[in-house]
């Protein structure tokens, strides 16, 4: 009697941009704080448009490196052409380091200058400007949570059109990132090279540790890790998370067992290469790969007459970008406020009970106890939908399995 639906799981488009379309200077006339005009001295993006497959978000992507290089492979092009495959144009970041004599505020400037040139040139990119994110791995991931804990909302007296714009970035994505500057947790390195003369200076490194300024206003974020990491150990990441949860802003985290510092995307491990994946889903139901409107519904299950005991129903809209919601199913009563709900339009539906609500089930019928179904009737040749309308919907559903 178990029905199996397809697996809910967002499926990757092969992304086909190897090298980037465009390099962008992001001071034409040079950077404030620049110490010459050498490559170093130039922070910049190098864009890679999603092309064809675009669904209208940009990510702009810190490569981490100990704030003294740049790990622009797999920490950089990699992640971006793993975006381009989610429709995500990324915008690879190449920001000033302390080893060629940069130190704070100016990673977090360039960072700041970078999400604020993606906002101003939405248009230019074929962006939505609320669906501009950043990621960050290690002193990256460090930089990429300044960003979403110290971001300002723009000048909108500056006389540089991108200066009049918000630096929030809309969504934080941190691979075992670099949190916490003080303590036995902190990467030293990373330290060292981010206040330079003041490495010394505890008060200024806490202010910079990031767990320390998180507010209602950080952006959701999503956090990997792993147990295994010593040279940026998990508590960095813990800590954040827990200052997210103090603050109510959303947030995932995945820590994995096995696996070093610097992994990257991590491709070909079966276990740890498979975060990549939690963080697309992750991004499709927040609302990031759509800019589709969500509404609330609510309503009943019945099975064979009789209130559905537990189980959930999720809809699956017909945009592939669009979230997958999920609502779970109590004494036959389920309900989602329009925040959580599912966007407007048309829907599949996926159901789940307990085979206990319906008697004449046996083991061999439902092993694992719960039935899935993807029809409101076993004897239906068509998969059940429903149309969800903006504002509040109500639904009833009666489901008839023997």
């Amino acid at each position: 009697m178990k029905l199996i639906l397809p697996a809910l799981t967002c499926l990757l488009v092969l992304a086909t941009a190897a090298t980037a379309a465009e390099t962008v200077i992001l001071w034409p006339g040079g950077a404030p704080g620049a110490k010459g005009d050498k490559p170093e001295d130039i922070p910049k993006v190098d864009v890679y448009p999603a092309g064809e497959h675009a669904c209208g978000a940009g990510m702009v992507v810190c490569p981490g490196g100990g704030y003294g290089g740049l790990a622009a492979d797999h920490e950089g092009k990699q992640v971006a052409q793993f975006y381009n495959s989610l429709g995500v144009s990324a915008f690879v970041l190449t920001y000033r380091l302390g080893s060629k004599g940069y130190h704070q505020p100016i990673e977090l400037n360039d960072a700041k200058r970078a999400l604020r040139y993606v906002r101003a040139n939405a248009a230019k990119y074929h962006l939505d400007p609320q669906r501009i994110g950043i990621t960050g791995f290690s002193a990256g991931g460090h930089l990429a949570s300044s960003a979403a804990t110290l971001f300002d909302d723009g000048d909108p007296k500056a006389a540089d059109p991108i200066d009049q714009v918000s630096s929030r970035p809309d969504v934080a994505v941190l691979g075992y990132p670099v949190i916490t500057l003080m303590s036995d947790f902190t990467h030293r390195g990373s330290r060292n090279n981010l206040l330079g003369p003041d490495k010394d200076n505890d008060e200024l490194a806490a202010k910079l540790s990031s767990q320390n300024n998180v507010t209602e206003r950080t952006p959701p974020t999503f956090i990997f890790q792993t147990d295994e990491d010593t040279a940026v150990p998990a508590e960095n990441a813990v800590s954040f998370y827990l200052a997210l949860r103090k603050h109510h802003v959303p947030a995932e985290m995945h820590i994995y067992q096995r696996g070093p510092h610097g992994v990257g995307l991590m491709q070909g491990d079966p276990i740890l290469g498979t975060w990549p994946q939690h963080l697309a889903a992750w991004l499709r139901s927040n609302g990031f790969l759509s800019g589709a409107k969500r509404a609330a519904v609510e309503g009943k299950i019945n099975v064979n007459g009789k209130p559905v005991s537990w189980g959930g129903i999720t809809f699956i809209p017909s945009d592939a970008n669009a979230p997958m919601i999920t609502a779970r199913v109590m004494h036959g009563v389920f309900k989602l406020d329009a925040k959580n709900g599912p966007p407007v339009g048309t829907h599949h539906l996926h159901m789940s009970f307990s085979a206990a609500d319906v008697p004449s089930l046996t083991e061999k019928d439902a092993p694992e106890g719960a039935v899935q179904v993807d029809k409101f009737a076993s004897s239906d040749s068509q998969v059940a939908t429903a149309e969800v309308k903006d504002g509040a919907n109500k639904f009833d559903f009666e489901l008839k399995y023997p």
